[in-house]
């Protein structure tokens, strides 16, 4: 391995705002930082909300409509990157504008070390369906690298490269465990539920009737889903039509969901399809246990049955119920999750999943 002081990494990405790949980019430019890597960061969206380190290239400042427009912001990057003459440049971006991707990697990435990385098990999201193009994509990667090894047996599959790692979201556990003391949390009992309200992934409708028919309600307690979107008055109208209002509450999107996550008895995850999961880590370094289907693609990677939680048959409501009931009812069983939450994620920590990416580049560690 070569000493990391000779080494320069660039990572792109969509922004560093919002979205769990751009808080994983920004948390590993910091980590490559501290290990004194040279780290430059390149956004083709002008949004930044997450800390970062680094030289960035704001690609957004420059963004109008038109092709012209395009081939200006593409120049600006090809640019940048001879420019610096990177070892290594990682990119977390989606990449379902194939064509567009296609013309990128070959101006742009030419004689470049290119790491993918695939957050999602939809991997039409990342990988065009198309064998041929697919291959056409990635032909000159470095490597690719999955959140989860479930995401990765399905990569493993398309013959795209030889280099394929799993390689973990990491989690920041110092930082949330600050923030999850430093707002007043609800006082009264509840279970909790987060995400995204503009679309049918998370399932929240589900949930609530799964709810309903559990024995929370009767005991007092309560169900609060955190976040925004277009859906969202459709489930408040269901919560209204079912007179459950007082129990179920929607409190909208919280920038420090994790006083949530700590006071909450335990948090669900009804989702279809998840990357990893990163609120169960979170939850979890909250010190809460967590209730998830065993769905595509991180999970079970999370999960220990009955250790820190309980892991539910994809997609079986009534299984989720009782686990919900489960939870409750069975206060050594949830004393004993509650009990090894934190203890459970050190694989998720910044310091092993920085180690696992250093690793994977052959960059020796001082």
């Amino acid at each position: 391995m070569q000493q990391m002081s000779k080494k320069k990494i660039c990572l792109v990405g969509d922004s560093l705002s919002v979205g769990g790949a751009e808080r994983v980019m920004a948390d590993l430019s910091n980590y490559f930082f501290s290990k004194g890597i040279e780290i430059h960061v390149v956004i083709v969206q002008d949004k930044i909300t997450y800390s970062y380190s680094g030289e960035l290239l704001n690609l957004g400042l420059y963004k109008k409509r038109g092709v012209i427009n395009k081939i200006d912001r593409l120049l600006r990057l090809k640019n940048y990157l001879e420019k610096h003459d990177f070892d290594y440049v990682i990119d977390f971006r989606f990449k379902n504008h194939y064509l567009q991707e296609l013309i990128t990697n070959e101006l742009v990435n030419t004689n470049k070390k290119v790491v993918f990385t695939i957050h999602s098990s939809i991997l039409k999201y990342y990988i065009p369906e198309n064998s041929i193009l697919a291959k056409l994509l990635f032909r000159k990667a470095y490597g690719i690298v999955t959140v989860s090894d479930r995401i990765k047996q399905k990569v493993a599959g398309l013959g795209l490269s030889d280099n394929l790692e799993c390689i973990y979201n990491p989690v920041i556990i110092d930082r949330i465990r600050l923030k999850m003391d430093a707002d007043n949390a609800p006082e009264y009992k509840y279970v909790l539920a987060a995400g995204s309200m503009n679309h049918q992934t998370k399932q929240f409708d589900k949930l609530i009737n799964t709810y309903a028919l559990s024995d929370l309600p009767a005991k007092g307690i309560k169900l609060v889903i955190l976040g925004e979107g277009k859906l969202k008055s459709s489930y408040v109208e269901q919560v209204n039509e079912m007179k459950l209002d007082d129990m179920i509450i929607f409190p909208g999107f919280k920038s420090n969901p994790f006083v949530f996550m700590k006071h909450a008895m335990f948090f669900i995850l009804s989702s279809k399809k998840e990357g990893l999961g990163m609120v169960l880590i979170e939850s979890l370094a909250c010190g809460t246990p967590v209730i998830s289907f065993d769905c595509d693609a991180g999970p079970s990677e999370i999960i220990q049955h009955r250790v820190n939680g309980l892991l539910i048959k994809d997609q079986d409501f009534d299984e989720l119920r009782n686990g919900m009931n489960t939870m409750v009812e069975d206060e050594e069983l949830y004393i004993s999750c509650k009990q090894n939450a934190l203890i459970s994620i050190d694989k998720f920590s910044i310091e092993s999943i920085g180690h696992n990416w250093l690793e994977f580049l052959k960059i020796e560690e001082k």
